[in-house]
This record gives structure tokens, sequence and C-alpha cells, in this order.
């Protein structure tokens, strides 16, 4: 299968970065092809040009190359940390750009965009989000509604494909020991494993 593993933390000592190696790890380990982006790292360019906007805009190569893998994926992971209960701005941008019009999802030529897109996603058959926080899930979802769950699975990957969706929230971070993480590094080996087993 082919995995498209997309990493959204601007430490390169975080937990989300030791989160992401070891799925990427596994993923390896399990004979998948990965596609590894650290977004930070790789210094994207979170900004949408009104020139990108069109379903049919010529795409900078880099964006191009985003949107091919994406579209090509059987399997994405994604990780980053809960921010205001959004992803990091960087993250925001790759579906900006990425998630476009065109590669995740169209509409129906009759459609201005006022009804439900088109799926565009077909080879996608699972999506995994990891995120860290420093907030209690049960204050998360009581409180929030847990607005990362409704981003991921309603607002973005349920738009655009039939796949599978499934998310683990690690909190409390900034409490949390190096056993405790050591523990939740194993539960994310254990999730590619159990999602991702076989090619």
């Amino acid at each position: 299968m082919n995995i498209l593993v997309i990493l959204g933390h601007p430490d390169p000592s975080s937990f989300n970065h030791a989160i992401a190696q070891t799925a990427r790890d596994e993923l390896i380990s399990l004979g998948h092809d990965v596609v590894f982006h650290d977004l930070i790292a790789e210094k994207f360019d979170p900004y949408l040009p009104a020139g990108e906007i069109p379903k049919d805009a010529v795409l900078p190569p880099d964006i191009k190359l985003h949107c091919d893998e994406l579209a090509n994926a059987d399997g994405v992971v994604i990780v980053h940390p809960n921010w205001w209960g959004m992803p990091p701005a960087v993250l925001k941008g790759w579906i900006d750009r990425v998630v476009r019009c065109g590669v995740a999802y169209e509409f129906e030529e009759t459609d201005g965009g006022e009804g439900v897109p088109v799926r565009l996603l077909t080879r996608l058959k699972a999506v995994t989000v990891f995120n860290t926080g420093n907030t209690p899930l049960e204050r998360e979802t009581a409180v929030f509604g847990d607005p990362l769950q409704r981003i991921w699975k309603d607002c973005v990957f349920g738009l655009c494909a039939e796949a599978e969706f499934h998310r683990r929230y690690f909190t409390v971070i900034c409490l949390s020991t190096e056993e405790q993480r050591q523990t939740w590094l194993g539960e994310v080996r254990q999730m590619m494993r159990d999602i991702y087993g076989t090619k």
C-alpha cells in the first residue's frame, strides 16, 4: 500500500515527531511504501494564493507533488498537536492547498458548490489521525465538542473518501512521563499493525 504520513509540529524534539517517526517505521516494517512529510522541516508554504483556487489552476511543482501523493494514497496518517481546537497553521495550509477541488473532491456540473461534493480519493482505505494536547479528553469532549474529530472525520476526509477513520488523542502531554510516552508509542505501533497490517 501507499501510505502518506503528514506531520505538523515546529519542534523536532516534540512527542509529535516521535509519534510520526514511530508510525513511519512501523509502516515500513509492514512492507508499505511510505511518503513522509515533516511540513515545518520542509518549509511548506501554507499560504493559498488566489491563482491556485480554480480547479484547473496550474500548480507549483511542490504542490502538484503533494496532490499526486494524496490522490495515490491507500492510507493517510496525520500527526499534529491540538492548538485552540485546530491544527497548526502549516497543516491548515496543507489542507487548503492540497485537499483541493479536482484532487480530493469535485462538484457535479450543475452544482455551484452548494451541494455535497463527489469524493475523488477512491483509493483511500483508511485515515489515521494522532493528536496531542493538554486538555483531558473528558473536558475536550464535554466543553469543546472535540473539534478535531469533527474537522478531520466530517469536514475533511468524510467529504473526500469512503475510508475507515481512526483517531487517537494523547493527553495530558505536559504532565506525561517518559514511561507513559513509551506506552503511547506502543499504542501507535499497534494501531499501525491493526489498521495497515495487510498490504
